[in-house]
């Protein structure tokens, strides 16, 4: 088990602009070019204005902990060793409707808190793959 593989994303047309940046070390969001309505996750229409127009930009990093869990037991062998592990939904600070889910880096499960503040850091799981996850402000 100790070598169990980690799942990795797999981009598709509409994530692979995310997850591009992700591997920069950059936090780009998409957001709709007529409303300019954010977009998480990523998607090929706007939820607001039905647009299919979109762009990516890049934003703060810095955010919010609006909720989270924490995970007790692994649901793949390749995480039995980080168990347990708190998974964070982040506001970012560009926008309250903003959220994206991340793991929380150097910070105990039994220290989260809702309202934490939070900033992006980026893992490197192989070459080319990087996950946005969080770390204490």
């Amino acid at each position: 088990m100790a070598n169990a593989e980690r799942p990795l994303p797999q981009p598709d047309d509409d994530s692979a602009p995310y997850w591009e940046a992700a591997a920069r070390g950059e936090l780009q969001i998409q957001r709709c070019a007529s409303c300019r309505t954010w977009r998480f996750p990523p998607r090929p229409r706007c939820p607001r204005c039905q647009s299919d127009a979109a762009e990516w930009e890049r934003v703060s990093g810095r955010g919010t902990i609006y909720s989270f869990v924490v995970a007790h037991a692994p649901v793949l062998p390749a995480f039995a060793a980080h168990v347990p592990f708190a998974i964070a939904l982040v506001e970012l600070d560009e926008d309250p409707q903003l959220r994206v889910v991340g793991n929380l880096l150097d910070i105990g499960v039994e220290a989260v808190q809702i309202g934490m503040r939070v900033v992006v850091d980026f893992e490197a799981v192989e070459a080319g793959v990087a996950l946005p996850q969080w770390r204490r402000l």
